[in-house]
């Protein structure tokens, strides 16, 4: 089984995918950090480049794999919901991520497509659909939720999956098998939360100095420490041995912030009067109550997104005073701790935040290998 992975970010579809069993051809993002993330880890092939650029050049990289590979896999940008009910979606001018990720997979014909993208995608899924189907592709989307497979964190997305119709048949009956095979997955995963993420990795004190993120103590974190201790969750996705851990290192916060972090109870948000006296925002409510939100070590976490590159105000670390380290962060999103990311510190979050789980990654896996 190979695939392709487009819009691939730092990897963690990639990664879900080479652990289910299915060999990576080669991937592509415009980003140069994420791409040396990538690189770092996997050793494959990375394009550097713009997918508008690659069609622009007739996907010549592309052409020893028409007819060739089975799986391609990315999550394309889909900003133009709001027209969707009055024109295609890959006509919308905001679509041309998109519409080139539609053109690159007719070029191809691999055998099968999967798709990633946000919940709000749901309200063009029939449109989409219709324009896969009009390139030879038949398939349906689904709404999966990271927590449900024994991932701490209670995060949305939604998937399609189109099957070839010129190398397939019984699609539907394809379609159903592949949704039992993920329920089946589901009933045997157990429930984690976010302490079993946090399990055994240093207690860290945030920066309190400016411009020094690179810096480097036992009070601020490492880049790189030795694993000791592990959990059932931890041995799950790093696998029964102990090794590297990368990018357990806090961000700077003031010393205001501080003082919210020490004090807020977890479960809570802005509005609670332990912080009252503290927030800068009580005349606009309405729209800071989430400015900052320390996590409940006994829930999942929150869906961790890329924002995390901004503050961690809102991702609160529940028994210390700071928000969560980069690799706690993708801790939470099940990539295992010799995963290291690359580039700026605040880049790190992003890619993170991007990314498919790569626990999720693999149960989807593993079901289309078992359809096919």
């Amino acid at each position: 089984m190979k695939s392709i992975d487009l819009f691939a970010g730092c990897g963690g579809l990639s990664l879900g995918m080479k652990q289910a069993g299915i060999e990576i051809a080669f991937a592509s993002d415009f980003k140069d950090y994420a791409a040396e993330t990538y690189q770092n880890f996997f050793k494959e092939d990375f394009i550097v480049e713009d997918i508008l650029s690659l069609e622009e050049k007739n996907w010549p990289q592309f052409k020893s794999f028409r007819n060739k590979i089975n799986i391609i896999a990315g999550g394309p940008p889909c900003q133009g919901f709001s027209t969707a009910n009055r024109q295609r979606v890959k006509d919308d001018p905001r679509n041309k991520l998109y519409k080139s990720f539609i053109g690159c997979i007719d070029f191809i014909q691999p055998n099968l497509v999967l798709m990633e993208n946000v919940r709000g995608i749901n309200k063009i899924g029939s449109n989409i659909l219709n324009e896969f189907y009009e390139i030879g592709y038949k398939g349906e989307f689904f709404q999966l939720n990271a927590k449900d497979f024994g991932i701490p964190q209670n995060r949305e997305r939604v998937f399609f999956l189109f099957f070839n119709q010129k190398k397939f048949d019984q699609i539907d009956k394809r379609l159903i098998q592949f949704n039992n095979f993920l329920d089946e997955k589901k009933a045997y995963s157990a429930p984690r939360y976010l302490k079993d993420a946090l399990y055994g990795l240093p207690c860290l004190e945030a920066k309190t100095r400016k411009n020094a993120t690179a810096y480097e103590s036992k009070e601020n974190g490492f880049n790189e420490i030795d694993l000791k201790d592990s959990n059932e969750y931890l041995e799950l996705i790093n696998g029964f041995k102990k090794g590297k851990v990368f990018n357990h290192m806090a961000r700077y916060n003031n010393d205001r912030d501080i003082e919210i972090f020490r004090l807020l109870p977890q479960g809570e948000n802005s509005l609670h009067h332990s912080i009252r006296h503290l927030m800068p925002y009580k005349t606009r409510d309405h729209i800071f109550k989430d400015k900052y939100f320390k996590l409940d070590e006994n829930k999942a976490c929150k869906t961790i997104t890329a924002h995390m590159s901004f503050d961690c105000n809102m991702y609160i670390h529940p028994t210390q005073a700071r928000g969560l380290t980069p690799r706690e962060a993708a801790r939470v999103q099940s990539f295992p701790d010799n995963f290291e990311f690359m580039g700026s510190y605040t880049k790190w979050y992003e890619q993170i935040g991007n990314a498919v789980p790569p626990l999720l990654a693999k149960n989807i896996g593993e079901s289309i290998l078992k359809v096919i």
